[in-house]
């Protein structure tokens, strides 16, 4: 079993998420998952024979964590039913390949679906394993990467990710206002923010 730490040398601060990538087969990385319980961290990403182990930074979590409560509040107002399931464990043993989001969310009636429609990426830290390519082999129709203050919507169709400009998942959702506020270290002002523009349009 090799390790090795992928964090550029001049992004080993105390805001960087810390990411440990490991060469170990699916029975391993099955056992690591029991061994790990329900702890939330370290996030676990999975395929092709290759984990890699992220425990997420403060600014990270705040980051992912607003961006959850905007999704959830704008979904709210525009009566939209919505079921989150955060960081849920996805996987498929036939595939080889796991992932866990920042968050995701099932559109409609949870109890139909065992995918979820969106999934919600933030990336604080560069390197790492390709995410899309993951949610791609796991069928995930919709994923939001966060980085820079911007949103970048990625649809499958087929068997590829497209890069769009509009969500499908939740239609009129305003994706460059929610990308600027999930920056901001005051959670209430942002939200607030949303509401008075959601309310205004």
């Amino acid at each position: 079993m090799q390790a090795a730490q992928v964090i550029p040398p001049g992004e080993i601060v105390a805001s960087a998420d810390q990411r440990v990538v490991l060469h170990v087969p699916w029975a391993h990385f099955e056992a690591i998952l029991a061994l790990r319980g329900d702890a939330p961290v370290p996030r676990v990403t999975y395929t092709g024979g290759t984990l890699e182990l992220m425990s997420p930074s403060r600014t990270h979590e705040s980051i992912k964590t607003l961006l959850a409560r905007m999704v959830e509040l704008y979904a709210f107002d525009a009566d939209i039913r919505l079921c989150g399931y955060g960081s849920w464990t996805l996987r498929s043993a036939p595939k080889e390949t796991a992932i866990e989001p920042d968050e995701c969310y099932i559109v409609g009636d949870a109890r139909a679906k065992d995918t979820p429609d969106l999934a919600i990426e933030v990336i604080w830290t560069s390197g790492g394993l390709d995410k899309l390519e993951v949610y791609r082999g796991l069928g995930v129709g919709e994923v939001w990467v966060w980085r820079d203050g911007a949103i970048r919507i990625h649809r499958l169709r087929g068997d590829r990710y497209e890069e769009v400009g509009a969500s499908v998942v939740l239609p009129g959702i305003d994706t460059k206002l929610i990308g600027r506020l999930a920056g901001y270290e005051d959670q209430d002002a942002a939200l607030r923010e949303l509401r008075a523009t959601v309310r205004r349009s």
